[in-house]
């Protein structure tokens, strides 16, 4: 399977081209990006070169994938500065650190291991924008690209200690503090699904003084002990880890680093949702009256912890991109996604987990009792997450304003599919930008309450379908 969207180019390995994610599919999609961004590039001399910065995680697939990438830029005469196993919020890092024209992280992010990804960065070490990953996608089909002669071949650098770099800038920011978490002396468990988290997360809590570090599938092999999504349901041998160690809490990264959850000292789960929730709640504490985004899709805690601060909270449309343009536009003092993913602006423009971790750590030291009352102190939601598979000819922008009219007396939000509110609650509808469904997301005060309201908007979908084939 092969999907070409604005986060980039995703597939499984193997197979046929143009079907799947398979070496002339990897050359064509590189060569591309690499001619979107010598578009892009102004040499101050005639001899400079443009430079990429590339890393991955450690699926089994992704030394093959990144000596592709690599040899491909280098035809096109391009530096490549090669971070190899890494994370992706150091990559984006790195390229504003090494004044770097783009970047490439090679990651199917929280997908199986079969998978593997090109995530394309702009000169800022940020998500290209739609616009410019359309771009790149119209250069692939164009195929009409021109590679260096000998003398102009690109150069390759091997750099190996971005990943202290991106831990040292963490321990510089003001409001982690290593003196408070190295005072509670932490006991952490750590599942990092056997991907660079393995590396990172370690090196990250011995340098912020934490000892006792219980490690769940930290070898970078690639072959995932579990689903690498970070829910509930992957996560029960960390939760047993906590529990067998009295740890204070355990730690989920995603094989690539960019989504955080984290487990209570009672091996409950302190909700995916609530990583953000909880860090932006020390962020808005030490600065306030600071705003926040997250998308659409995302708790409604963030709202209410935004508001009670004096802040303001604004929706963005669903993706990383999406929600960095709207921080910016709202000088927001932290952001992100539902799914674990933290954006702090101090550091950089990207979900970090790394970031989110000493963050975390600072307020649950300062605040003094256990992860789960800590837990226990925030707005209390469920999130119901449902889809329905689109059958051939179903005209989902018909569906959508078909929805909107029957909800037209609640307030209701078009920027990303529908969402309509109702009081405290609300429904999310929204097509997937990967597969052929529509997204139905509902949150509640209680989960029956959330899941009755999902499938109240499902029932009305269906209702519509049938009565647009009738001809109504």
């Amino acid at each position: 399977m092969l999907i070409k969207s604005i986060s980039g180019i995703r597939g499984t390995i193997g197979g046929k081209s143009g079907e799947n994610l398979t070496p002339s599919d990897i050359v064509k999609f590189t060569s591309a990006y690499g001619a979107w961004m010598l578009n892009q590039f102004k040499p101050k001399t005639k001899a400079q070169r443009a430079k990429v910065v590339m890393g991955r995680d450690a699926r089994i697939s992704g030394e093959m994938v990144s000596k592709l990438v690599s040899s491909t830029l280098l035809g096109m005469g391009v530096d490549v500065i090669d971070l190899g196993l890494s994370t992706t919020p150091t990559v984006e890092v790195a390229v504003t650190d090494e004044k770097a024209d783009g970047g490439i992280i090679i990651t199917a992010s929280h997908n199986p291991k079969q998978w593997n990804a090109l995530k394309l960065l702009n000169h800022h070490g940020e998500f290209i924008s739609e616009k410019d990953g359309q771009q790149v996608l119209k250069i692939a089909e164009g195929e009409n690209i021109t590679f260096q002669e000998v003398q102009s071949l690109g150069q390759r650098k091997e750099v190996n200690d971005y990943l202290k770099k991106h831990i040292d800038k963490i321990l510089a920011l003001p409001l982690v503090d290593k003196k408070a978490i190295r005072e509670k002396k932490f006991r952490i468990a750590v599942d990092a699904v056997n991907s660079t988290g393995g590396i990172a997360v370690p090196m990250l809590l011995e340098a912020l003084g934490v000892e006792h570090i219980f490690k769940v599938n930290c070898e970078p092999t690639g072959d995932f002990a579990h689903n690498p999504e970070p829910l509930p349901e992957h996560l029960r041998d960390l939760s047993k880890t906590v529990g067998k160690n009295k740890a204070h809490l355990g730690i989920a990264v995603d094989p690539d680093v960019d989504r955080l959850a984290i487990v209570c000292e009672d091996g409950e789960m302190f909700g995916e949702e609530y990583t953000l929730v909880a860090v932006a709640d020390y962020i808005l504490k030490h600065n306030k009256k600071g705003n926040t985004v997250s998308n659409l899709s995302s708790t409604r805690a963030l709202r209410d912890v935004t508001e009670k601060a004096g802040g303001a909270y604004y929706a963005s449309a669903v993706g990383e991109v999406n929600v960095v343009e709207m921080m910016k536009k709202h000088k927001a003092v932290i952001g992100g996604e539902g799914n674990g993913g933290v954006i702090y602006p101090e550091i950089h423009y990207g979900r970090d987990a790394l970031v989110g971790i000493a963050l975390f750590l600072t307020h649950l030291a300062k605040f003094g009792k256990s992860c789960s009352m800590l837990r226990a102190s925030y707005p209390d939601y469920h999130i119901s997450k449902n889809k329905i598979e689109l059958i051939n000819g179903i005209d989902v922008d018909k569906l959508l304003v078909g929805i909107k009219e029957k909800y037209k007396n609640q307030p209701v939000n078009t920027v990303d599919g529908v969402k309509i509110e109702f009081g405290k609650e609300w429904v999310h509808l929204r097509r997937s930008n990967t597969e052929p469904i529509i997204r139905i997301y509902s949150e509640s005060e209680s989960q029956s309450t959330a899941d009755n309201l999902a499938q109240k908007i499902i029932a009305d979908i269906k209702e519509l379908i049938k009565s647009n084939r009738n001809g109504h």
